[in-house]
């Protein structure tokens, strides 16, 4: 038996695939360890690994199939889900992993990988044909990232990738902010559909939806806008050139 050529079939893999082939876990310990020796293994973190290519001397995993095998339940999610759709137009080399159970923010192969709690269950999917991806759906990473725009990747990324992304399905928005149940989400998500109901094609009825759920309380969109627009309507607090942000083509316009 060869054993690389058995666990290549795993683009990650732990102890436990490699003590399947073996009649002892120390036999097993013992051809990882050779295999790690010779380079033909890669150590991602504790209890996690993954093979070498023969191709390119890099890992067999990629960033998306590494965050996904971290811990039982988690998944690529925010700007990195973005990546993974296509739709963003920076390449980040930190990648955000929800997960219900917390791990420890670790580095693999150039990538740091950021644990992002989980608050919503639903709206994760594994793509067929992905090696083992687990992701959240398009409308879920959008929520997500409307909700954490501080602290994840910021206004400017979040609007090129919202606005690069084809048939959202606005049912699936409003059960995920149901789900959040947070009225500062639906005020934020329903000034920015609105600012690009023509880009995105966004109905009146989720518009009005998402300001019947806003409260009446006046916040900010976001932190550290140097020159402020005011919404009255969503009671909001703008950068007054968000609209030019984008891909810096678009002028800007009155909101």
């Amino acid at each position: 038996m060869n054993l690389y050529y058995e666990l290549l079939q795993y683009p990650v893999f732990s102890m436990k695939e490699v003590e399947t082939l073996y009649a002892s876990e120390r036999t097993a310990r013992a051809a990882l360890g050779k295999l790690l020796k010779g380079n033909m293994v890669l150590k991602i973190r504790n209890g996690l690994y993954t093979c070498v290519s023969g191709e390119n001397g890099g890992p067999v995993a990629n960033r998306f199939q590494v965050a996904s095998a971290i811990t039982p339940s988690s998944y690529v999610s925010h700007h990195t889900a973005f990546e993974y759709y296509g739709t963003a137009e920076q390449v980040f080399y930190e990648v955000y992993v929800g997960s219900e159970t917390r791990f420890h923010d670790f580095e693999f192969d150039g990538y740091n990988y950021h644990y992002v709690k989980e608050w919503v269950k639903d709206g994760i999917t594994s793509p067929e044909f992905s090696g083992g991806v687990r992701i959240t759906d398009k409308e879920r990473t959008i929520v997500d990232s409307i909700k954490d725009i501080n602290l994840i990747a910021g206004l400017e990324e979040v609007l090129s990738c919202l606005t690069s992304v084809n048939g959202i399905d606005e049912k699936k928005m409003l059960n995920y902010l149901a789900e959040y149940d947070s009225a500062f989400l639906y005020q934020k998500t329903g000034f920015i559909f609105s600012v690009y109901q023509t880009e995105l094609g966004t109905t009146d009825d989720f518009i009005k939806m998402c300001r019947d759920k806003s409260g009446n309380s006046k916040r900010y969109l976001t932190n550290g806008i140097s020159e402020p627009g005011y919404s009255g309507e969503w009671k909001l607090v703008y950068p007054k050139n968000m609209k030019h942000m984008k891909n810096g083509g678009i002028e800007d316009a009155a909101i």
